[in-house]
């Protein structure tokens, strides 16, 4: 998620479970809240596609975090005497929650957190929540006011920002299931062949789903209202018809890494002789947050290159006008 919401989450949970000294502990939330995405400054060296895979990675590990939570609790209460006020474990209670909660918070969007790090399955992407959306963000940052300013309201506050923001990402959830059923009940209705269903929230809303469709030559999207249900036109939209095209090509690092990443929601194409690879998963056709050159044609055959980032256009707001007409 965005740093707001990582920072108003760390303040919300140390400060409910630390209580005292209560704006102290809100400081110290908002912190820790943001702790994990410093990995930024350490991958700066690696090529483009390792620092896009390697983000979310040891930084956001349950392993690696619950590792440092106790000494870094204990380092925090033997630098801060008003720490002390609180028992040891309540404070390293509060510092462990406010740790973890940071990559479980990530792992509900569809970027994908190695939350398992240093093991290697899939990174874990539930995709129920943009990566930003102000009504999961806003109870949260409503609570930390209330409780910055009042002492006497701080707790209710807290409790009823964390209650309501994290049932609006249950509701997401509920909402990319039914989703998901629908679309896959059309599509069987259809005889259409396809292999897996990914839906994913629209930008700032769960009432609008984009819809991946793994078909047996490439993928596919439609989209998908909540507001309007059954009644909409199910437009399957072919996005990227490139099985042949990857099958033309040689072992690539790159390409397999990619792979992993994505759980294999890739479009390939053929730009200028280098081979662009864009993650389907975030953005639309045709522009993708993250789209890497890779591999260039010299004539004679595929050649891995160093890769290279290649820079979406600038949100446009002819995309916000067609968000608001498919809602």
């Amino acid at each position: 998620m965005d740093s707001l919401s990582q920072i108003v989450l760390g303040a919300a949970v140390c400060g409910i479970v630390s209580r005292q000294p209560l704006r102290r502990s809100l400081i110290y939330g908002a912190a820790l809240g943001t702790l994990p995405d410093l990995d930024v400054f350490v991958l700066g060296h690696l090529d483009p596609v390792e620092q896009f895979v390697r983000h979310r990675s040891f930084s956001h590990s349950l392993f690696v975090l619950s590792a440092i939570a106790l000494p870094l609790a204990w380092l925090l209460r033997r630098w801060d005497a008003s720490l002390r006020n609180m028992t040891a474990r309540r404070w390293s209670l509060a510092v462990w929650l406010t740790l973890v909660t940071h990559p479980l918070l990530d792992a509900c969007t569809v970027y994908g957190t190695q939350i398992w790090w240093p093991l290697m399955p899939p990174p874990t992407a539930w995709s129920n929540v943009f990566i930003i959306d102000p009504l999961y963000t806003l109870p949260l940052l409503a609570a930390c006011v209330i409780a910055w300013r009042s002492q006497r309201r701080a707790m209710p506050a807290l409790a009823v920002g964390l209650v309501t923001a994290h049932a609006y990402l249950l509701f997401g959830l509920i909402a990319k299931q039914h989703v998901e059923r629908q679309v896959i009940s059309t599509l069987q209705a259809r005889a259409a062949s396809y292999d897996v269903v990914l839906a994913t929230p629209a930008p700032f809303t769960t009432l609008l789903w984009r819809v991946l469709v793994r078909t047996p030559d490439g993928h596919s999207e439609v989209w998908y209202s909540l507001l309007r249900g059954t009644s909409q036109p199910f437009e399957l939209v072919p996005i990227g018809r490139d099985t042949a095209l990857r099958a033309s090509l040689p072992a690539l690092p790159a390409l397999a890494t990619l792979q992993w990443f994505s759980r294999g929601y890739l479009k390939a194409e053929v730009v200028n002789n280098r081979l662009r690879v864009a993650d389907l998963r975030m953005g639309a056709e045709p522009d993708y947050f993250f789209a890497f050159e890779i591999a260039e044609h010299d004539g004679s055959g595929w050649h891995s290159m160093t890769p290279q980032r290649v820079e979406m256009q600038r949100p446009r707001l002819a995309r916000l006008k067609q968000i608001v007409e498919r809602l």
